[in-house]
Order: C-alpha cells, then structure tokens, then sequence
C-alpha cells in the first residue's frame, strides 16, 4: 500500500514527459521542407501536389493571372476546385515567397479510400436491418 503513491509519483512524470516530447513525423519534416511556390510554379510543378491535376492545376495559373499573385495560401481557396478539405491536404505543401522545391509528385493515397469504407459500413448496416426486419 505504501508503494503505490511512490510508483504514481514516479511514474506519472515520466509518461507525461513522453507524451508530450513527441518527435515530429517524417511526413511533417518532409512537408516542412519541399513546398510549391503559388505565386510563381507552372502548371506542371502545381500537378505535383496531392489530388492537383492538370485541370486544376491550369485554373490556378488562370486565377493568378487573372486577379494577380496570392497574398495568402489560404487564397487558394477562390479557386474552384479548392475547397476547405482539399486545401487542408494542400496546406504543408503551400508558400507564397521562395522557391518550390518539391520535386516529386506527393501521392494522396494515404487518404483515398476513407469516405468508401464508411460507406461501406453504413451500407452493411442498412442490409443487416433489413434482414432483420
């Protein structure tokens, strides 16, 4: 009995120390380092963003020449394609000053697929009732 307070004491302190010290991921230090100038990347360096295609990506291009550079990369939101939850995914990968330096093209694929599986779920659900009514 006279342990427990002793364990908790020490015990305690340490895990909260660990929770709260957690390293970045690598896909925030990579985000963190390969962006995409809106204000100045082609069409083709825009392509390389996640869900940007060549459609989008010449809109963007069109928008900017149209109505000048971004002030703000939440601007990118004017343009149609680009809503609140694509712009998210977009964000770490954003800038408005400097050069672009994402090479590559950043798959989306970690997000595809989520919005099937709850329609699935949802759709398993409505049949099992049915059996049962």
């Amino acid at each position: 009995m006279t342990l427990r307070p002793i364990i908790r004491a020490l015990v305690v302190p340490v895990l909260g120390l660990t929770l709260t010290a957690a390293p970045q991921t690598r896909a925030d230090e990579a985000a963190a380092k390969k962006v995409v100038n809106v204000n100045q990347a082609s069409a083709a360096e825009l392509e390389r963003l996640p869900r940007v295609g060549p459609k989008l990506a010449e809109r963007i291009v069109a928008h900017r020449s149209q109505h000048g550079a971004f002030k703000r990369v939440e601007d990118l939101m004017e343009v149609k394609g680009v809503g609140e939850k694509t712009f998210a995914l977009l964000k770490p990968y954003l800038s408005t000053a400097g050069a672009t330096t994402l090479t590559e093209k950043v798959s989306s694929a970690s997000r595809r697929g989520r919005g099937n599986g709850r329609a699935k779920a949802a759709k398993g659900a409505a049949d099992s009732r049915e059996e049962k009514g």
